[in-house]
């Protein structure tokens, strides 16, 4: 039953119930839905608007000038933004902890610092920790002076440090851990992350502050505290990779000023995150070779697109006889929905039945490939690895399969092709739709309609 002075708030949506009950009425989300007290959703403050008042415009009046970046001082780091930070744009990053977030944004306000005036505010560690990092990294404070730091989690207290500082560029590691004293619940709930994240995205779009701000994840690697909070930033990266794996990989989910999807690859070293300027190459270095640098069986380079930049990956499947009677399907990197209909197509349309064999796919170096036009290079390492029958040596595919068994084409194929020869790969199976108009030097096209005209590639190596 409900209580007076009681609401009930759902983390995913931020809607609100007048009492408790298990799925959201909102969104329909499930055990999302936590107790918080009426004077915690919000006074006077959280009712304003993120951005400046205006009275209203035509459009035809107002100015379209081009954004003004701020380099972050790592190039990486830089193309994932879209070409830098954005002034009064609010970034959101999140990641699994110990994944490298906190050193990547020191060693960028290192960077920034002798351009302009920074400030980090850890509500995590102390101004010794923070020191410490930062000479770990080789930062050194002689060189950084207008590199400001600061301990606290109060909001009040940080927003005066900022309107006492002015800073260019503005930390806040982490959101979750901020609190306003205006409210009755306690830091990293609902009503806390959305009224800190409402206040310091107002204060960034009123001053011209770049901000970014660091967020927690949940165990499903979603961007703990409500929905909402990646509706209000401008920008939302998420870190991938291994933590027992020195590659990190940076990726925009949303971007009001760049591409979506893009992908940004760093290597862990003992002075921070380096980044990775030819990643293609770094993937690819010890390629489906064996102990005697001959290739095997069940590797294949797929050309993917991540963003704008076009990327080269070695795609593996290990296909074995089941010794249980439902055979294993098993994805890393890639859509484990997605296997189970290319392995139907590929038995339907090619011949080629797996239903009594375990399958075991994986996109070597730690990336998530979301694309469709991954699905050729499946097939082919599938097929590869059943016959024990290893691909020609500087293969490279690319393509999305239907369910009728076609070669459906993939977007900017002509920037993976280049790419691929670049890299001194020499074939290339690809949509006939795709097919170059102009000869690429260096690299033979060979264009299929059907998947089983793919599969007779592997038949010829």
């Amino acid at each position: 039953m409900s209580r007076a002075g009681v609401r009930f708030v759902c983390s995913a949506c931020g809607g609100s119930a007048a009492k408790w009950q298990g799925q959201c009425p909102h969104c329909s989300a499930w055990n999302t839905l936590s107790e918080v007290a009426l004077a915690a959703l919000g006074g006077p403050r959280s009712r304003a608007g993120l951005a400046p008042a205006a009275l209203v415009t035509a459009l035809g009046d107002v100015a379209a000038t081009e954004l003004q970046r701020t380099s972050s001082g790592v190039d990486e780091f830089d193309r994932v933004l879209g070409g830098g930070l954005v002034d009064g744009g609010v970034v959101l990053i999140g990641g699994d902890p110990g994944i490298g977030k906190s050193t990547l944004l020191l060693q960028s306000l290192a960077a920034m610092a002798g351009r302009s005036r920074v400030l980090y505010v850890s509500g995590e560690e102390s101004v010794g920790q923070v020191a410490l990092r930062a000479r770990r990294l080789g930062i050194e404070a002689a060189t950084v002076p207008s590199l400001q730091i600061a301990s606290e989690v109060d909001l009040d207290r940080i927003i005066a440090a900022v309107e006492h500082e002015r800073p260019r560029v503005l930390v806040i590691d982490s959101i979750q851990t901020l609190y306003s004293a205006q409210l009755g619940s306690a830091p990293g709930s609902v009503s806390q992350v959305r009224e800190c994240a409402a206040v310091l995205t107002r204060l960034a779009k009123q001053s011209g502050i770049s901000l970014i701000l660091v967020g927690h994840v949940t165990k499903e690697g979603a961007l703990a505290g409500p929905r909402v909070l990646e509706h209000m930033v401008d920008t939302v990266l998420y870190f991938e990779g291994d933590t027992h794996s020195s590659f990190r990989l940076v990726r925009a989910c949303k971007n009001r000023y760049g591409a979506v999807n893009e992908l940004g690859v760093f290597a862990m070293t003992d002075r921070g995150l380096r980044g990775v300027a030819n990643p293609s190459a770094l993937f690819l270095s010890q390629h489906g070779v064996d102990g005697k640098g001959g290739p095997v069986a069940g590797s294949c380079v797929l050309a993917t697109q991540e963003g704008t930049r076009p990327l080269l990956v070695e795609i593996q499947a290990l296909v074995d006889a089941a010794h249980v009677p439902n055979p294993r399907r098993l994805c890393v990197g890639l859509e484990p929905q997605r296997l189970a209909m290319l392995l139907a197509v590929l038995s339907r349309h090619a011949g080629v039945a797996t239903f009594d064999q375990d399958v075991f796919v994986n996109a070597v170096g730690g990336v998530r490939i979301e694309e469709p036009a991954a699905d050729l290079a499946v097939l082919l390492a599938v097929s590869s690895s059943l016959r024990d029958r290893p691909l020609a040596r500087g293969l490279v595919v690319f393509g999305e399969i239907g369910l009728a068994g076609e070669v459906r084409p993939a977007p900017r194929g002509q920037e993976r092709l280049r790419e691929a020869a670049k890299l001194g790969f020499s074939r290339a199976v690809i949509p006939r739709a795709n097919a170059p108009r102009q000869p690429i030097e260096g690299l033979e096209i060979v264009a299929v309609d059907r998947v089983e005209d793919a599969l007779g590639v592997l038949r010829k190596s």
